[in-house]
């Protein structure tokens, strides 16, 4: 099965609408995302990889914003640095780019960060660059399990 399978996979299992979206021109930055979808940058939720040791932290924000490294650690309560492309593709099966929220092929930690709540409805990855989801922030916290956290850049 591909990413956006999986992704899609993970959608209807939780009990999510499949609100997947492909988008030819792709949505490889948020301003991409945004402008293919007809939202504002903030309405995008970026997926941004960090690692602690062999632990995947995943950060959901809104494309708008930098996140701050070490607000991630607070958050989680352990050292973390910025993952690379090749680590990030090898442990989650997402190519940078298209890296979703949900469906990954490891066990992740989640943190979205607190801006998000007030920014419905908003889209996310979808398993690659062309593809994005529409969802809530609500549903976002349930989908992944995560944590709200302020970390980003004040």
């Amino acid at each position: 099965m591909d990413m956006v399978g999986k992704v899609r996979e993970a959608l209807l299992a939780s009990g999510h609408e499949d609100s997947i979206a492909e988008f030819p021109a792709g949505t490889h930055s948020a301003a991409d995302a945004a402008a293919a979808v007809g939202c504002s940058v903030e309405q995008i939720a970026k997926s941004i990889v960090f690692r602690s040791g062999e632990n995947v932290i995943l950060v959901v924000a809104s494309g708008a914003h930098r996140i701050d490294r070490n607000k991630v650690s607070a958050a989680v309560g352990q050292p973390v640095k910025t993952a690379d492309a090749a680590w990030v593709q090898g442990k989650t099966g997402f190519a940078v780019g298209g890296v979703a929220p949900i469906g990954h092929d490891c066990r992740v930690t989640t943190v979205i960060d607190r801006e998000l709540l007030s920014l419905d409805p908003l889209w996310a990855a979808a398993g690659s660059p062309m593809h994005a989801f529409q969802t809530t922030t609500e549903q976002l916290i349930q989908l992944t399990k995560g944590i709200v956290a302020e970390v980003c850049e004040s």
